[in-house]
């Protein structure tokens, strides 16, 4: 295990405590580049200058669609420990899921307060709802397109391979091929716009659409992956299982409902933790596509760290927010594995 090991440590384990390190430190990259005792330790001031203000309060109704939605979350995970329909833990963690949902959007600046860093909390809320729209649009459409080619038979090969190809272009390919689909002068949907008497969207440039199609872009690039997995969790289901429910009259969306999505429900899980990981580091669609505009409403989280890494040379501003990536990565991880455990 040497050769794996050396490797794993030297790129993945030394750089990941090495941006821990950097993150307690005032370092502009420039001037370090150029002096290395140019950098200054200031401890947990970088996190306090990203996540924190003056003046900030908390209430309860904050924001409110969030908040009632974490109490929501409460109860039910309240319900599901109290009837046993989940395990203890599995509901101890949709319950501290749903409590952080609560407690942490109700922190907001009182009268005669501000965030130290206006943008990050903003940006945050758009890399949310990005997640929150790709990862279903994902699994659901990668679900139902393996459920529509598991057959054995050449054209089903044919089409898997097809729905396939979009994975494994690069992300200047995908983005160069929507921004000609989104063009509202010679692209496809503004020509089908056109067609049935409407008038072309401004995809890219309009705040309400934007972060849409930049969703859309992603939702047909990753399908090739979360699509195999499923494919791969469907071909292990025993076919006695649907020929028994076929004489019991189930079949179509009974066998569906009660015998597919019951046995796919770790592959289910796997591929929403997956996606959640992989989109949460969007990077390159908001980057080519957008620009992060318009307004700042397409802004991801990654894009905004590496232009104050890059552009402003704040290196330990942008190495606290890459941590603070990382710690939501890690407990959707956590979660992931909870959730996903099997009971002895």
């Amino acid at each position: 295990m040497s050769p794996f090991l050396a490797v794993y440590g030297l790129f993945l384990v030394y750089p990941f405590f090495k941006g821990v390190w950097i993150s307690l430190h005032d370092w502009n990259l420039l001037e370090v580049a150029f002096n290395p005792d140019a950098k200054e330790y200031v401890g947990l001031r970088n996190y306090e200058r990203v996540m924190w203000g003056k003046g900030i309060t908390w209430g309860a109704f904050a924001a409110p669609v969030l908040q009632i939605l974490g109490l929501i979350g409460i109860g039910a995970a309240l319900w599901l420990g109290r009837t046993a329909r989940v395990s203890r833990a599995t509901a101890i963690a949709l319950g501290i899921a749903a409590l952080l949902l609560f407690v942490l959007p109700g922190f907001h600046p009182g009268e005669g307060g501000r965030w130290y860093d206006r943008r990050f909390w903003p940006t945050v809320g758009n890399t949310l709802v990005f997640v929150a729209l790709a990862v279903p649009g994902v699994t659901i459409s990668a679900l139902l397109l393996a459920a529509a080619l598991n057959r054995e038979t050449r054209a089903m090969s044919v089409l898997r391979t097809l729905f396939f190809l979009s994975q494994v272009l690069s992300v200047t390919v995908v983005t160069l091929i929507w921004q000609i689909m989104f063009s509202p002068r010679q692209g496809l949907i503004a020509n089908i716009t056109e067609l049935f008497g409407g008038s072309p969207i401004v995809w890219l440039t309009d705040e309400r659409f934007a972060m849409a199609a930049i969703v859309i872009t992603t939702v047909w690039w990753s399908l090739g992956i979360a699509m195999i997995l499923f494919l791969a969790g469907l071909q292990d289901i025993s076919k006695d299982l649907y020929e028994a429910a076929a004489l019991d009259n189930a079949t179509g969306m009974k066998a569906f409902w009660h015998i597919t999505l019951p046995n796919l429900k770790r592959t289910i899980t796997l591929v929403i933790v997956l996606q959640i990981i992989l989109h949460f580091q969007v990077f390159g669609q908001s980057h080519l596509m957008t620009q992060g505009g318009p307004n700042d409403t397409t802004q991801v989280l990654v894009r905004y760290i590496y232009q104050t890494a890059f552009r402003d040379s704040e290196l330990g501003r942008a190495s606290a927010m890459a941590v603070f990536l990382f710690v939501i990565m890690g407990g959707f991880s956590i979660l992931q594995f909870v959730l996903g455990r099997e009971k002895d």
